[in-house]
């Protein structure tokens, strides 16, 4: 199978399929399986009042346009003037945001869970320059207080209400909100296919051109899931099986007004609720920066067996599970898989355990698709 986004020869000899590892949300957690409280229970502060989802609203599997517009508009996202802000100082100083630490099985955990986890699979660099292709990979960077940044990885996705011109980041929602008691964190931008030229890498200095090659872009708009909103933690729960989010971005510092895909060149489709049956293997990238990584380097997992399932709650789709040791960065970095010969994203990194040895990533189905639609059709 050839490679998902075209890597070098030697690579592209492996499976076409990505991985990630998922820890808890604190930006600057160590390893171990006692690492510190997510930024969603620590480093917020106080607690903040929770999102509102009235009784009407409760049945998500039926939500409508509408719905998805009632909820958004309570939801008190708001845009910043972010141009210039994200520099290369602010960019390093940046923590690796963790995935929700977890364990495969527990007390709580559904029965169809398979008891073993998958084999590790060491994470690869994806050698430098990166080719076009990739250039819709990339890292979100978010400020979680006024002493603290943070950093995940993101996919610019397609967007069928813009062909061509799509201005949307699929990640995972602890990249974006807080969770329970929470709230979303500020001054997001994504900078796609960051040190692509490997100018940063090995520790080397390199200017913010170098890192940026497509500049950073502002979030103007967010969106997740009303689960991890209303009940997401620092650990893997049901709320894990809706860990997904959108960003809809801009460029502040472009006056041609193209839109993100036009300036990497590229997207790639979701495919919503890909058959179980047909997911043979998975390819996973996103930016780690927990040790042994550093966050400048593009790292993949490449699975060639059947993902696991892990489920919280029978009632939530159940999550897929692969081997991988990427580490706190690569949250909500996406999950491919070959689709008529192009890559299609299919889940993105959650939830693992500490140190990392596996990733488990949501599924993505009816009400992540409602969600994409209400995002698709919003207007600009």
């Amino acid at each position: 199978m050839p490679s998902t986004f075209r890597r070098t020869a030697a690579a592209a000899a492996a499976a076409a399929v990505l991985t990630l590892t998922a820890t808890a949300c604190d930006p600057e957690a160590g390893g171990g399986a006692d690492a510190a409280a997510p930024a969603s229970a620590s480093a917020s502060g106080a607690a903040k009042p929770g999102l509102d989802l009235t009784e009407a609203l409760k049945n998500l599997k039926n939500w409508t346009t509408d719905d998805w517009a009632k909820w958004a508009g309570a939801h008190g996202f708001t845009a910043e003037k972010l141009k210039g802000f994200w520099d290369r100082a602010r960019m390093d100083k940046a923590q690796g945001m963790e995935t929700q630490d977890a364990a495969l099985q527990s007390e709580k955990t559904a029965p169809e869970n398979d008891p073993q986890p998958p084999a590790k699979i060491p994470a690869k660099a994806q050698p430098h320059p990166y080719s076009p292709a990739s250039a819709v990979l990339g890292k979100i960077f978010m400020q979680v207080d006024a002493q603290t940044s943070a950093v995940c990885s993101g996919t610019v996705i397609s967007d069928p209400a813009h062909p061509g011109k799509s201005n949307l980041v699929w990640t995972a929602a602890h990249c974006l909100h807080e969770g329970k008691g929470g709230t979303w964190f500020k001054k997001m931008a994504f900078v796609p296919s960051y040190n692509r030229s490997g100018a940063a890498s090995k520790g080397r200095e390199a200017t913010f051109e170098q890192v940026a090659p497509y500049g950073a872009w502002t979030a103007d708009y967010a969106v997740v899931s009303p689960q991890w909103a209303e009940e997401g933690g620092e650990r893997g729960g049901p709320a894990s099986q809706y860990d997904f989010g959108i960003l809809r971005v801009h460029n502040e510092d472009s006056s041609d007004g193209r839109s993100l895909e036009e300036a990497v060149g590229s997207s790639v489709p979701v495919w919503f609720d890909a058959p179980r049956a047909q997911i043979a293997g998975v390819s996973a990238y996103g930016y780690p920066q927990g040790a042994p990584f550093d966050g400048r380097e593009l790292e993949f997992c490449d699975s060639r067996v059947k993902p696991a399932r892990l489920s919280f709650d029978a009632e939530r789709p159940t999550m897929y599970v692969i081997g991988c040791t990427m580490t706190g960065g690569s949250s909500g970095g996406g999950w491919f898989v070959l689709r008529n010969g192009k890559p299609s994203l299919v889940s993105n990194n959650s939830i693992g355990p500490r140190p990392a040895a596996w990733m488990a990533g949501p599924a993505l189905g009816a009400q992540a698709k409602a969600m994409f639609d209400y995002m698709s059709t919003l207007k600009r």
